[in-house]
């Protein structure tokens, strides 16, 4: 027995679902893996780094969901299961509704510019979309920040950023998203492991996405270290198990009391 449901983790989490026939014409459904799960540590039934981002919206009973970036839409995914989970166990109470009930919402910034990856749950009919039922913001985070959250007047409880990578980019997430924080917000930045990108080997002939400007995070949290705002824990596992995968790196940020 395990506290955590494998097949569930397996067949919504870290994989896609496609129905397709087989050669007989019988119905079957076909596991891919979610884009970019690979970053966060997770394979199929390990959640890697997404397991904290689990842990820490249901610890924090947040309700208002906030994923700056989405890749495949792994951490969008668990952010509302983590809410559905809440509501299922009694902690969040009233309409379960995933958009517009009393559990709160996920919202999902992107720009879809392709700009460090890009998305593959665009339509609607996306695994992604249908099962999980996000607001989808299609548009730089810095348009999605004042013709959305600021004229809707709204509190983030927990803000996950893993858009543009640049030192610019990052920063200006930050800057602009924690001003809207709610007073017990939570705040994540994936890739913060410089040790795991300068060890990333790419043969020339292929084209990564991970070649596009990736030291930002990093450097951010370098430079937040040394103020009194906020405390930070990162939290890296690159080289603990060199034969397994393992995340680019997560750093949770709580205003200091």
């Amino acid at each position: 027995m395990s506290i955590i449901n494998y097949d569930f983790v397996k067949t919504h989490i870290t994989n896609n679902q496609t129905e397709k026939k087989d050669t007989n014409d019988n119905d079957y459904t076909e596991l891919s893996p979610v884009k970019y799960r690979w970053s966060h540590g997770s394979t199929d039934m390990d959640m890697g780094d997404g397991l904290i981002v689990y842990t820490l919206i249901q610890y924090m009973r947040a309700k208002v969901c906030v994923c700056i970036g989405s890749g495949g839409g792994f951490i969008p995914r668990i952010m509302n299961q983590a809410r559905v989970d809440l509501h299922t166990c009694g902690i969040l109470d009233g309409n379960n509704h995933p958009l517009w009930g009393d559990i709160g919402t996920t919202i999902v910034v992107d720009a879809d510019n392709g700009i460090g990856g890009h998305i593959d749950w665009s339509s609607d009919e996306s695994f992604f979309r249908k099962r999980f039922e996000p607001r989808i913001i299609l548009d730089t985070s810095e348009n999605a920040f004042y013709n959305f959250f600021v004229k809707e007047d709204i509190k983030i409880d927990y803000l996950h950023i893993d858009g543009d990578h640049s030192y610019d980019g990052v920063k200006k997430d930050f800057d602009l998203y924690t001003s809207i924080l709610s007073d017990n917000g939570i705040v994540s930045i994936h890739d913060t492991d410089k040790s795991y990108h300068d060890e990333y080997i790419v043969t020339n002939d292929i084209k990564s996405e991970h070649n596009y400007p990736f030291e930002g995070p990093n450097k951010l949290v370098k430079e937040l270290k040394n103020k009194q705002e906020w405390e930070i824990l990162n939290l890296f596992n690159n080289g603990i198990k060199r034969d397994r995968p393992c995340s680019t790196g997560i750093t949770i940020f709580k205003r200091s009391n």
